[in-house]
Order: structure tokens, then sequence, then C-alpha cells
């Protein structure tokens, strides 16, 4: 008989044993910067082609870069938030190699001496757990342009936007065990670059992606050789791109092959990925310092009056909505996640029962705009509405079936949750002596069944309830009803 073997995420089962993943991700977050790194360009996004492009961005002879002061100011805010340690003295580098869409032949990006050192985050994984996941740098660099290949039939065209517009780049120290653990880690960092304001984290659009380096080995054993996956842009493709690399990296070792050191692309369509490149290590790219650009060097006292503009962050945030709100740690990491999400809560929690906020909020709120696509900035539903919606269910004048068909009208017409219970005659019936003449009917009604449940037939009592219910239109009290009933059938 085979024993069965329970995985723990990010492991493997091969014909060899068991294997696990080990991951660290590069985060390319474009920041939140009306121009670019080095030039006074336009950094907006879905301009003409080759409309926000100045003449440092095209490399044209003489033309000097000049570092843009708020681009510092947002990496150095980042590496507050990250818990790492700021340099105060940092060095941009030239990364050298040759692509059509690189006017300059070259990245200015920083190497040696970022601005951003080692930090660490903690993240929440579906379990309830927490890990940390270590920070090994973050540093600045400009990006390159775009390659269009579908615009003719035998060339492609050069779209110059995005050349130069600032990037910072979060490496993670290869920390995370899992396709879960990645998706999770990239979560919390979009998160934390929102709250800040560094970085709107729009995935879609590219102004948050991430490369990520995969390998595998057996527990205990030094690290694999690893791949890297290039240019990915939702959570989701993320993970399912890092368990398909691991696949395919057990596949080969286990059959007695060996791992190339390569950048590789991930197919969507396929859900696999494919060779790129042969990876390059740092001498191919041939670092040196730019001669252009002075050592950037600024004082402490610069760094904390950065760090006193900060916001309250997503840890802090989720510790005091579980003291301040009685909520599970679990639902404050959820409406944690997004800066607009804990406001909307607070406003609507005010003064009202925490826990049930929380429940409408995350479970009947959120459900809702995502089946009619909308985000919580255009909800129909507003704080105020909803905390009153809470007070009717907690005051009783509504039950909670009643009030998720009063949910519903308020996401159809906008109206106040007061409103349409007072529209449509919704008010709960509390009052015992009309319960009671609902109750008599019923128990009339049904002679035959109440000898039943005198009998010891005790599941009944659940239809007596049911027919009260159904009577009163669910406007009866179900509590009320209980104990009213309990009392006329002993």
């Amino acid at each position: 008989m085979n024993e069965t073997i329970n995985l723990k995420p990010g492991q493997i089962e091969g014909e060899t044993g068991i294997w696990e993943m080990v991951i660290g991700l590069e985060i390319h977050a474009q920041i939140s910067s009306k121009s670019k790194l080095f030039s006074g360009a336009s950094a907006s996004f879905g301009a003409e082609a080759n409309s926000n492009v100045s003449l440092v961005d095209a490399a044209m002879p003489g033309m000097l870069p000049v570092i843009n002061e708020f681009c510092v100011e947002q990496a150095v805010k980042t590496g507050l938030a990250l818990n790492a340690k700021i340099n105060n003295v940092s060095v941009f580098d030239r990364k050298n190699y040759f692509y059509a869409d690189l006017p300059q032949g070259y990245q200015i990006s920083q190497f040696t001496k970022p601005i951003v050192g080692e930090g660490e985050i903690i993240i929440d994984l579906d379990d309830g757990l927490q890990t940390t996941i270590g920070i090994e740098r973050l540093h600045l660099e400009q990006d390159a342009g775009k390659s269009l290949h579908d615009q003719h039939p035998s060339k492609s065209y050069i779209d110059l936007n995005r050349t130069g517009v600032a990037l910072m780049e979060i490496v993670s120290k290869p920390d995370i065990r899992s396709p879960q653990e990645a998706g999770a880690y990239v979560k919390k960092i979009r998160s934390i670059l929102r709250y800040v304001g560094a970085c709107d984290g729009n995935m879609e659009e590219g102004s948050l992606r991430a490369d990520c380096n995969v390998s595998v080995r057996k527990s205990g054993e030094d690290f694999g050789t690893r791949c890297e996956i290039k240019n990915l842009n939702s959570i989701r493709f993320i993970i399912q791109a890092i368990q398909s690399e691991a696949e395919r990296q057990v596949d080969i070792l286990e059959s007695g092959g060996k791992i190339n050191q390569e950048t590789r692309l991930f197919d969507t369509s396929t859900g696999e990925t494919r060779s790129m490149r042969s990876k390059e290590d740092a001498h191919d790219y041939r670092y040196f310092p730019d001669p252009d650009l002075l050592p950037l060097e600024f004082s402490e006292s610069w760094v904390q009056e950065i760090k006193k503009t900060l916001p309250e962050l997503p840890d802090s945030l989720k510790i005091r909505l579980v003291n301040d709100f009685g909520i599970t740690p679990y639902d404050a990491s959820i409406l944690v996640e997004e800066k607009d999400y804990v406001e909307f809560y607070q406003k609507a929690a005010n003064g009202k029962d925490g826990k049930l906020t929380a429940n409408w909020m995350i479970t009947e709120l959120f459900g809702a705009l995502k089946k009619e696509n909308l985000s919580l900035s255009n909800s129909p539903v507003t704080p105020e509405n909803l905390g009153q919606l809470i007070t009717l269910i907690s005051d009783g004048t509504i039950s909670g079936k009643i009030a998720k068909d009063v949910f519903a009208e308020m996401m159809l017409s906008k109206k106040s949750p007061s409103d349409i219970v007072k529209e449509k005659g919704l008010e709960q019936v509390s009052d015992d002596t009309e319960i009671l003449k609902f109750i008599d009917t019923v128990i009339l009604n049904n002679e035959d069944k109440v000898k039943d449940y005198l009998g010891g037939k005790d599941k009944l009592f659940g239809f007596f309830v049911g027919q009260v219910m159904k009577l009163s239109q669910g406007k009866a009290n179900p509590g009320i009803v209980n104990k009213l009933l309990k009392e006329k059938l002993k």
C-alpha cells in the first residue's frame, strides 16, 4: 500500500523524493512621477508613440542627465516603509547592453552602491500564518523603450515614450519557498507602494512588473542553478509561472540532466516557460560609474523629514483594527490590503458592530463589486449607508435575511437602507403579541404536525419556525419566534 505524502506549499514530489522551491523576486515599480528620472519629459501612460521623448531620452549628443529629486524622495520613502537601511551616499552606474529600444546603448542603474540596502517585510498567508521575507536592496534605474513587432509584416517599430521613466527595482532575498508566498509578497509590496504613494501598482499598465528567480533543491541541500522568468504582470501569472518552471527543473534533474542558468519567458497560452537567452552575469554588462552623474548624497536630517510624512502602514493598521474594532487578524489583513479599503471600513464601522461591518464589507460588498466589475472608489454603496445597514441589523429593525434584500436594492438604486426599509415596509416585527398571532395561526393549520412534534419528532420545530417566517413575510424576529414557539409547543 502506497503511503500518502502530505506536501507543503512549494514542495514537488518527484521520483527521487521531495523537492523544494527557492524563489527570489525582482519587482520593477514605476515611480508616480509626472516626469522622467533624468529628463523633464512626461512619464504619462498611453500617449501617442514617441510623443513623450526629450533629447536626453533620445540620447542626442551632448545631452546630459539631471536627477529628478522627487524620484529620489520616493525611493527613500519606500525604503523606510520596507524597514530597510537608507544609504546616504549612492552611485549611478551604466549597465551596458545593446538593444534597439535603448538609444544610449546602456541603461543608467545602480549596482555596487544602491540608494536602499537590506530590509524586511512580513507577509500574511492564506492559512493565517505569517512569514518574514528579506529585502536585499532597492535601487533606482531608468526604463527602456518598447519594441513593436506587430505594426508591419517585415519591420519592427520603436516607441521611446517609456525610455527614461523612473523605476525602483526591489530585490528580495531568496527567502520565498512557494508560488503562494511569492504572490503574497508581491501583493504586500504593491500595498506598501500604494500606501506611501510611490507607485500606483497598476500591473496591467506595466507600472509594476516582476522577474522571478526560481531554483529547486532537496531539503537541506545547497541552492540549485536558478532561471529567471522575465516581465510577469499579474499575481496569477507569477504563481503559475513559478509552479511550471519548478516542475520543469525537477523533471530535468530527475532524468539526469542539468539546469542551464538562463532567462525565460512565461507563455500564458500554454502555461509553460520557454527559453529567451542565456542568463548574463554582472560582468557581462560592464558596469561602471556614470561619468555624467555625481554620487547621490543627502543628509540624515532630510531622511528623517521624509520619515515624518509616512502614513500609517498595513502592519500597524492591522494591529489597530484588531484592537479597536474586535475583528479577526484574517479580516484585518484583507482590509489593510488597500488604503481605500481601510478608510471605507473605518467610516462604516464607526460606532457600529466592528465584526458585523467587516463581514458585510468583505463578503457582501466586495462580492457584489466583483460581480459588477466595479472598484470600491465607484461603489454604489457608501460607507455611511453600509454603517446604517449594520445599525438596522444590530438594533433589530431588520433581520439578516431582509438585510440582504435591502443591500441588493442599495446596489441598484444607491438609496439609503432606511429609505428602502421605509418604502417597502420591511421593518422587523419584534412585538410578542403580533408574533403570537402568527404562531397561533401556524399551530391551528398544522394540528397533525403539532401532535407528531409533541410525540417526540423534535426536528419538526424547524418546520414551525419556517411557517411563521413565511406567514410574516420574513419580518418576524427569528429570535423571538424561536422563544415563543418553544413556550407554545411544551
